[in-house]
């Protein structure tokens, strides 16, 4: 059970890095700068004055950059493989005591690919915003992306289970409204002018 508890903080915090990158670290950082929680022996740094600084003007930049039209869009291009190292470091800083073969292993599949798996999702949800709504929905999307991943984030460190459960929760809903959006689509009639 002490290894399963990290591997769950872990996977949370790579999820919620797919829907903002620097939303979990930042509160990696502030957590265990205040040492609710102790990072790997690796990333002990991550609670440090000047981690804590660089996490904070980096939330600041990518959330800024979520909310002006065209740059969310290109910021998505850029954000999918950063939400994949970032889910990747998030994992490892936070499971200790693990063989360095299984706890790699542990990070990049379930780490990587949680983050990998929201990003995807979440660029789909803003690519189906962006059609019914001519991009001017998008900042509803960025501003519900944003509040997942501090939800995220939080329930990940405070409880791991209610936010392994929670996501899958929202894996669910996604593909169901995307789906949904999809077959709509599908179904529409085509019009034929003469």
């Amino acid at each position: 059970m002490e290894y399963i508890i990290p591997v769950l903080i872990g996977i949370g915090l790579a999820a919620a890095c797919g829907f903002r990158v620097f939303v979990p670290l930042l509160l990696l950082s502030v957590f265990s700068h205040t040492g609710y929680m102790t990072p790997s022996e690796d990333f002990v740094w991550v609670g440090t004055v000047p981690a804590l600084i660089c996490f904070s003007v980096a939330t600041l930049l990518e959330v800024g950059a979520y909310y002006i039209p065209w740059l969310d869009n290109l910021f998505d291009s850029i954000a999918t493989p950063l939400a994949a190292i970032a889910g990747i470091f998030t994992s490892l800083a936070v499971i200790s005591d693990l063989d360095p073969m299984l706890k790699w292993s542990t990070a990049v599949i379930l780490g990587g690919g949680s983050a990998s798996l929201f990003q995807i999702l979440t660029v789909k949800a803003r690519a189906v915003s962006s059609t019914i709504t001519a991009g001017f929905g998008n900042f509803i999307v960025s501003t519900v992306e944003l509040f997942i991943s501090i939800v995220v984030s939080l329930l990940s460190i405070i409880a791991p289970v209610i936010a392994i459960t929670t996501l899958i929760g929202l894996i669910i809903i996604l593909i169901y409204y995307i789906r949904k959006h999809i077959k709509q689509r599908r179904n529409k009639p085509t019009v034929i002018r003469q």
